[in-house]
């Protein structure tokens, strides 16, 4: 660098969810291997030249009882589902942050409510990563039709280059709508 001047990290924002199979509170595959190729293919050891941002988008279901069959509504059980969400929200966001410190790569994170279509592309556009990258569920033109994709949005609006990492043949579950 001329000047002694450094250059700022590049900064990479990952758009990272849970994962929709029942009984497992962890990143989902795609968020994972998004992760994981991030760090092989493009961070490799420069862990000082690179700055993670998660974004995690928590995405309110449709009648907001996340699949319950009955509920019995008091005030007291939708202040418990908030807090269930924000904690689950914070164990995922904690997962990839404690693996950025454990390699040395700074990062941030944070949690929105939303269409996470929608609020992926906000985010871009409030924050300027140099890159975003996102997971693909590699769905099937029939699934795409009623799941919809997150990825292909974000290709298409989002306001800085974004790299699709498909997940891995061997780690597609059954249905390939989880992840």
């Amino acid at each position: 660098m001329e000047g002694g001047a450094e250059s700022e990290p590049t900064r990479i924002m990952v758009a990272v969810n849970e994962s929709s199979i029942k009984g497992y509170p962890h990143p989902s595959i795609s968020s994972r291997s998004a992760f994981e190729w991030t760090l092989q293919k493009i961070v490799q050891s420069n862990t000082a030249g690179f700055k993670f941002l998660f974004l995690h988008v928590q995405v309110p279901d449709e009648d907001g009882f996340d699949g319950m069959d009955s509920i019995y509504a008091s005030p007291g059980d939708f202040q418990e589902m908030k807090h269930r969400d924000k904690i689950r929200g914070i164990h995922l966001l904690e997962y990839f942050v404690k693996k950025c410190h454990e390699i040395g790569v700074p990062c941030e994170a944070w949690i929105k409510k939303g269409d996470a279509k929608e609020v992926i592309c906000h985010e871009v556009k409030r924050v300027r990563p140099d890159i975003l990258v996102v997971g693909s569920r590699g769905l099937g033109p029939f699934q795409r039709v009623f799941v919809g994709t997150v990825s292909e949005f974000c290709v298409k609006h989002a306001e800085c280059p974004v790299i699709t990492i498909k997940r891995k043949a061997d780690d597609t579950p059954q249905d390939p709508v989880d992840d």
